[in-house]
């Protein structure tokens, strides 16, 4: 078995445990100082809408030789139109659409300046400006409606995650937790955007709404284990707070070999797009579904679970469960500490007739052994020795009293006056 697999079933078993509820003020700051962060990122620098959202120019180099319409030319001609010294064109964006055309996209741009633009692109490719570039104007209308669409798409989806986990958890507090990791997963990647200078385009706006699956995918898979855990807390004889560190536990292999599979090759494309290649929808979309899926990750452990146990803490089931468990640890700690110690102001009580209120009479030290832990009782009366040739006296079919004549228990019987 290797090492990570023995480490799944210690986990699970619960061998070993990281605490992830207990220090769920740790995570808060955390993922406090993040969002933190991106919000300033978002309103102090802002995102970099793409020109889809803007509006602009785009000029289309068609009719080319495949050899030509490589990642080479695309980049001599992003620095060409680049360094023409235009504000509205100094970071223009630049790929190759189908085997014999490039596209460059500018912010929008006046008619001097878009004719320089086109004599520079002619220039640097070699070809005829009025036979071979087309140029096109793009307004913000297409961008605008991408917008309203995403922002519907995204409250309908939001809606529908509420009503899922009420419907089958039966627990409006899982809902109210998942919302809020979907919240913080979304807020962590758009501030990546705003720090990173990416541009936001409708590929970006794919990505954010794939994220939201993915991660309410690892949050609903770790409630279903706390549900699992939390069934029946009386019997399972634990708190709700660690039966839910442990179903984090027990999950956790699991999400971490999820969240590597999917992130390893959207790395690569992210790489490969960024990097190498310079495609822009391509890195926006990778963009966005890598820190998304670190951020559901994340937030399905340290965020959803200890917020949910928080929101719980004050249910009567739940404190009844804790103080259980408080009254356990006590009895563990001293197991006769309920056992009755003799103080001179106890009543002597009637050997006969034993309680837990007083003291025996001629009671031995050792006879403490025997009482339960959990309910003191006293030692039950002992069987009747057997008289005469040591045998056992059998047991008692009616009234037993000791003869005169025979020195030893006999039955007695009643006059048939006083016989029923």
């Amino acid at each position: 078995m290797g090492r990570i697999s023995r480490l799944g079933n210690k986990l699970y078993t619960g061998e070993r445990s990281f605490d992830f509820v207990g220090r769920k003020w740790l995570w808060y700051a955390i993922s406090g100082a993040i969002v933190v962060i991106a919000i300033l990122a978002m309103s102090v620098k802002g995102l970099n809408y793409g020109l889809e959202f803007t509006g602009g120019n785009q000029f289309t180099v068609s009719s080319l030789d495949k050899s030509e319409v490589t990642q080479d030319s695309a980049d001599k001609l992003r620095e060409a139109v680049g360094g023409l010294g235009i504000h509205n064109a100094d970071a223009p964006v630049v790929t190759t659409s189908g085997d014999s055309s490039i596209l460059v996209q500018t912010e929008e741009l006046t008619t001097a300046e878009s004719a320089k633009v086109t004599a520079t692109i002619a220039d640097t490719m070699g070809v005829d400006a009025e036979q071979q570039i087309s140029q096109d104007q793009i307004g913000a209308s297409w961008g605008d409606e991408v917008k309203k669409r995403a922002i519907t798409g995204l409250i309908v989806f939001l809606i529908l995650v509420v009503l899922f986990i009420w419907a089958y958890f039966r627990e409006w507090k899982m809902s109210v937790a998942a919302i809020v990791a979907l919240a913080h997963d979304i807020i962590i990647t758009v501030g990546i955007y705003a720090l990173s200078g990416f541009e936001v385009s409708p590929a970006t706006v794919t990505g954010l709404l794939t994220i939201l699956g993915f991660s309410l995918y690892d949050t609903v898979v770790v409630f279903d284990k706390i549900r699992e855990n939390t069934k029946n807390l009386r019997a399972s004889r634990t708190t709700y707070a660690k039966a839910a560190n442990l179903a984090v536990n027990q999950t956790l292999v699991r999400s971490i070999n999820t969240s590597l599979v999917a992130l390893i090759p959207v790395g690569a494309i992210l790489y490969v797009s960024a990097v190498q290649l310079g495609a822009s929808s391509l890195k926006d979309l990778a963009l966005a579904l890598f820190v998304g899926m670190a951020a559901g990750a994340y937030s399905s452990i340290f965020i959803a679970t200890p917020l949910l146990v928080h929101m719980k803490q004050n249910e009567t089931e739940v404190v009844m469960a804790e103080r259980r468990a408080k009254a356990r640890e006590r009895r563990q700690a001293d197991r006769y500490a309920s056992v009755p110690v003799f103080k001179d102001d106890l009543p002597v009580m009637d050997p006969d007739e034993p309680g837990p209120g007083g003291v025996l009479v001629e009671e031995r030290d050792d006879d403490l052994d025997d009482y339960d832990d959990e309910d003191v009782r006293p030692r039950p009366k002992p069987e009747p020795e057997a008289m005469g040739r040591g045998r056992t006296v059998p047991a008692a079919q009616r009234p037993v009293g000791r003869s005169s004549a025979s020195g030893r228990q006999q039955p007695t019987r009643q006059p048939k006056s006083k016989r029923k």
